[in-house]
Order: C-alpha cells, then structure tokens, then sequence
C-alpha cells in the first residue's frame, strides 16, 4: 500500500526564524482555499498543534522520530492525514537539529527524509542581504537526501531589501516562494516555557492565526507551494491504526464487557497531551471523558481510572487549590486503588502543595517553580510494576520543566534514567503512576491496554 498525499516540510535555519507563523499561516491559508490540511509538528512540542488546530479544524499531531522510533513516523502521518488534500509539517530548532548526541535522529531534516517530503526554509533575512545566499547554499548542500524545494524569506525591511536578496538567491537556483514584511500582529505571547497555549487565549489566538493567514496569503505563491508539495515522493506501508496495535490481531472487544470510564483532565491548566493516548484508551476499551480542574468540582461520574497530563498548573496554582471539592474527589479516587496516570503538571497537582497552594496530596512531595530550566530527551526503564508499565519496560520521553519535585522519587519509583546520573525518578503508588516524564504511548500501546485492563478489574 502506497500513499501520496501532497505535503511540505517548514523548516529553518534556527529556531525565532518565523517557522510557525509560516507553517500556521500555511495551514490556514491552504484550508480558506477550501482544502482538508492536515497539521503536524516535528519533536514533542504540546503547544504549537493547538494554533495548528485553530488553522485547519483537525487535531495538530506530532512526529518525533525519538519518542516513537523512526519507523513510526510514517504511519502516525498517515493517520493523521487520511483524506486529507494537502499535510504541512512544521519542523522543530534548525533543519538540521536533532537528538542530543544522536546525529540527525529526531530531527527536522530526518523527519523529512522519513516522509520524502520537500523542505520550504524559512529564513529571517532582517539583518543580511547578499549572505543569505551563501546561508541558503549551506543548508541546501549539506545533505543531498534533503530536497529544500524553496525559501520563504521572513522579516524583511522594504522593497529594495527584497530585491537585493532575490538577486543573491539567484545564485543558488533555490526559488523564492514568498516574502514576508515584519508584522508584530502576527506575534504570540510566550512565557517560561514557550507560547501561551490556545486554550489560555483562545479569541487572541484566533486573531493571531487570521493574521497569520492574511500574512502568508498575501505574501507566499500558494499554487507554487502547492506544486512543491505534489510533488512529495509516494510512501509505502498502512496509517497507524489504534485498534489494530492495541490488542493482538485475533482479539475484538466485546460488548459484553462493561467500558471503564477513564477522566482525561483539560481546560487551561492542563493543555499537554497527544491525540493518540485517547485513540489508543478508547480503542483498548475505555469511555474517555474530559473534565476541567479549574472549574468541575467533581470527577465525571463512574470514573474508574484518571488521566492528568501536561500543562502550567503553576499559573493556575491558587485556583486548582480553590477547588476544595475536585481535589478531595482525585485524593479518594487515588486512595480507593483506582488507576491513576499523571505526567509533568500531572505530578505537581498530585503532591501536597505548589508554591505553597495546598494540592491533591495523593504524594508524600512538595514541588515549586524555579529558575531552572530542565528539558531534555530520556532513554526511561519501568522500575517496578505499575498500572503503565510491567517492571522492565523501556521507554523514551522527554523533560521539559521548571518547577522541582521533593522528593524526585518515591520508595517505589517510577523510572529509572538513563542520564549521566542514572537517576530514577517519579512515584508508584497503589494505583498511581506519576512522573515527570512525557511519554508517547503510540510507541508502547501496551500502556494504554495494561492502564484500562486494570480500571476494568479495580
């Protein structure tokens, strides 16, 4: 099975060059043209497939050829643009930015190859002219399987600025494909750790995304785009499918079988989490309902196991602690042995208090923001046996926060890292699995059937 679903790679030489407002743009100019667009994001950003959702009115996926394993990319693009017109992947860093240590592996440029799709270099041109030729030669020549297809030239000052850099460029055989002024509009607000989430600034962040469209529409040749992105190699193999890689190939769930309730936290305080975790719950048997910690004060009724992801419950630390009742409910769910999933923001509303704001206290821990920024990939191993994971079980995910748990560990942790030094990390509980540690769980469907078998039997 072959698929050719016309698609393009935005990418850049660094990272603060314009490549998600080029790539939103992209996706929300392509979509008043009346197109299906599909939106992905390389490496593990949360934040940025919100504004992609907001473009296209389809779930803004991730491919992260670390957390998931190269062999995966394809598939979980497929999935994400089946019967779609036209896929735009914005990258991540510079093109050719990747893995810590681990040469191209995760990058924008081996995302790329994955999906032998051409790459549109976006380049922020406000401080050069005749150089951006020789920086468009370099990241063009240096890796003869990365077809940069064209340039997007960002920032620039006035119509003689253009004209000297078209005229460099010519030099390269590279074409230019747009040609973007400065336009604050267009900017997003950021904090400690990257944009503001949609869910935080939603009428803001609408705006900003029409302003992204009129921006590109007006200043990209979008039939010259779509042209490139037709012309994107053919790709072999099946769409993941979650029903199909959760179970064995012979087992169907029946409807005999009750479907456990599972509550999957949301609203502003927890926007952190990947599409796929609710496929593959739902697809393992689960009835998965969202529910607001900032405003529910209590749990959706019949909830049998709970979900609490990523997010910035430290802007938010009074007001989840306001809520006396939820807090009370997630405490007895966790004491009743229910099973309990909590990543990063996850972990901070569990504990006993953030920032001095009384939490669930479900652990034996305290956590408060600091000034230190922890971020990185990990190579995780399952110390123990959990509602997640069997003891043994390797993982990859990635860290990305500033606000410290104490203790890092309970008795029992819940991984153990591979990092210079092999800390172990997080806390088993009862039924709770909490860590700082973002996984994705299309690379291990083991963890979405072994969690909902046991809101099953709990």
């Amino acid at each position: 099975m072959s698929s050719s679903v016309p698609r393009l790679v935005v990418a850049a030489p660094s990272s603060g060059s314009g490549k998600t407002t080029v790539a939103t743009g992209l996706m929300a100019a392509f979509a008043a043209r009346g197109l299906a667009v599909s939106p992905h994001k390389v490496g593990p950003d949360y934040i940025d497939p919100g504004y992609h959702a907001l473009a296209t009115g389809r779930v803004g996926r991730n491919l992260d050829a670390y957390l998931c394993g190269p062999e995966l990319v394809g598939p979980l693009f497929l999935h994400g643009a089946r019967g779609c017109d036209i896929a735009v992947v914005e990258g991540v860093m510079g093109l050719y930015d990747g893995a810590a240590g681990e040469g191209e592996l995760a990058s924008t440029a081996h995302v790329a190859k994955l999906l032998r799709a051409p790459v549109v270099l976006v380049v922020d041109a406000s401080s050069q002219s005749r150089s951006v030729a020789a920086l468009v030669h370099g990241f063009v020549s240096w890796d003869p399987e990365v077809r940069v297809g064209g340039v997007i030239l960002n920032k620039v000052a006035s119509e003689r600025h253009e004209g000297m850099l078209r005229e460099a460029l010519e030099q390269t055989g590279v074409p230019v494909l747009g040609v973007l002024r400065r336009a604050p509009q267009v900017d997003t607000p950021s904090r400690h750790l990257g944009l503001v989430p949609v869910a935080e600034r939603r009428a803001e962040a609408v705006e900003a995304v029409a302003a992204m469209a009129a921006q590109v529409s007006g200043g990209c040749d979008l039939d010259a785009l779509m042209g490139l992105a037709r012309g994107a190699g053919a790709l072999s193999g099946a769409a993941w499918d979650a029903a199909e890689v959760v179970s064995p190939p012979t087992h169907h769930p029946t409807d005999e079988k009750p479907k456990p309730r599972v509550a999957v936290a949301g609203g502003e305080a927890f926007t952190f989490s990947y599409a796929e975790h609710t496929e593959l719950l739902t697809a393992a048997g689960a009835e998965v309902v969202p529910f607001d910690p900032l405003r529910d004060e209590e749990l959706p009724e019949g909830t049998r196991g709970l979900v609490i992801g990523g997010g910035f419950p430290e802007v938010y630390a009074a007001e989840l602690s306001a809520n006396e009742p939820l807090r009370k409910a997630v405490a007895d769910l966790a004491e009743s042995g229910a099973p309990v999933a909590a990543e990063c923001a996850g972990l901070l509303y569990l504990c006993r208090e953030l920032d001095g704001q009384p939490m669930c206290g479900v652990l034996d821990a305290g956590a408060r923001m600091t000034g230190r920024l922890t971020l990185g990939y990990r190579d995780a191993v399952a110390v123990g046996d959990s509602v997640l994971a069997a003891a043994g079980t390797r993982m990859r995910g990635h860290e990305f926060h500033r606000t410290v748990v104490e203790p890092g560990a309970g008795a029992e942790p819940a991984w153990g890292l591979r990092t210079p030094q092999r800390r172990v990390e997080g806390f088993v509980r009862h039924g709770v699995h909490a860590s700082y540690l973002h996984t994705h769980w299309a690379a291990e469907p083991g963890v979405a059937r072994r969690f909902v078998e046991r809101c099953r039997t709990s």
